[in-house]
């Protein structure tokens, strides 16, 4: 039993770890990062006994907004290009690091987040240009890009998971301050307002139990919050009202 947090620094070689994100790779931790000093996309991965460091891509100024998560048993991650204003994806085969431009419509990919729904890659994400929530699927074959949710100014800091064998994401609605979510049924995206008043940045969605739990920033009162699903309604309380804390 762990009695304490043990802290170190696992990559001081510049101005590094900017848009971390991190996961559970072959049992052990690794981060995905960026590298600002060099405008690069990095990934740490813990070997059991040290960490071991590698830059993935260095094609313009790359790795922001980074997602890491573990597809098919190998590491993956999304990220946007501010170079190209592309969405991007990176995968290890096995062997190497194999990168694709995911989205390249227009200013594309910010706020990534990136999971594994029913056995494939699928990444929520920002689009600038249309100021839309965008969701990209990989169907075995090809990346299957759709629009969730077009209504106002929404998609910032979106959260992929998979809810109930479905993918659903929370992400929030600038035009109207709120914290929303979006849930695909099987036929259609069902898309509601979660939490309403200056709330909803900084959000992390996951399945707890069997339903969707939301944890967020209230910026009207400097909380941190979290909305959990009872089956039938939204339950929301402050976490954290201990002044300004936010993620």
């Amino acid at each position: 039993m762990v009695s304490n947090w043990q802290i170190e620094a696992v990559d001081t070689a510049g101005n590094v770890g900017w848009d971390t994100s991190i996961a559970k790779i072959g049992g052990q931790p690794a981060i995905s990062y960026r590298d600002a000093t060099n405008a690069d996309l990095k990934y740490a991965r813990y070997d059991g006994t040290s960490w071991q460091i590698e830059t993935i891509d260095t094609t313009g100024s790359v790795g922001w907004y980074t997602s890491l998560a573990e597809i098919n048993g190998q590491p993956a991650i999304s990220y946007y290009d501010a170079t190209q204003d592309d969405l991007k994806y990176a995968r290890y085969n096995g062997t190497n690091w194999q990168i694709e431009a995911v989205d390249t419509t227009g200013n594309v990919g910010e706020y990534t987040s990136l999971a594994e729904i029913n056995g494939q890659p699928a990444i929520s994400y920002y689009d600038a240009t249309n100021s839309n929530l965008k969701y990209a699927r990989h169907n075995g074959t090809s990346w299957q890009i759709e629009a969730v949710d077009t209504t106002g100014n929404v998609g910032n800091d979106t959260s992929l998971a998979e809810i109930g064998g479905q993918p659903a994401i929370s992400y929030y609605d600038a035009t109207n301050d709120d914290l929303k979510v979006a849930r695909y049924d099987g036929t259609s995206w069902q898309i509601e307002a979660v939490d309403s008043a200056n709330v909803g940045v900084y959000s992390s969605l996951a399945e707890i139990g069997v339903q969707p739990a939301i944890s967020y920033y209230d910026a009207s009162n400097g909380n941190l919050k979290v909305a959990r699903y009872d089956g039938t309604t939204w339950q929301i309380e402050a976490v954290d009202a201990a002044g300004n804390v936010q993620g």
